[in-house]
């Protein structure tokens, strides 16, 4: 859950972030999770996933540090 990415920051400033059961991701995720029940997903636009962190207010920062504006999905 550590991993580097390179967030795109061309066109569409909008970054959607929603919660995943961790129960639904793969075993290694799912491990990297240790006691945690839910995980935080920041998608773009086209719904591609950006990043994946511990909570929403972590979500919220790393999509801002990156001048993007973060939207809750319900």
């Amino acid at each position: 859950m550590n991993t580097q990415i390179e967030i795109n920051t061309e066109g569409d400033r909008i970054v959607y972030v929603k919660t995943v059961e961790v129960a639904d991701l793969p075993s290694d995720l799912q491990d990297q999770a240790g006691d945690l029940d839910q995980l935080y997903a920041v998608h773009d636009s086209d719904g591609q996933q950006l990043a994946l962190v511990a909570d929403r207010k972590l979500a919220f920062v790393l999509a801002r540090q990156h001048d993007l504006s973060p939207v809750a999905v319900h």
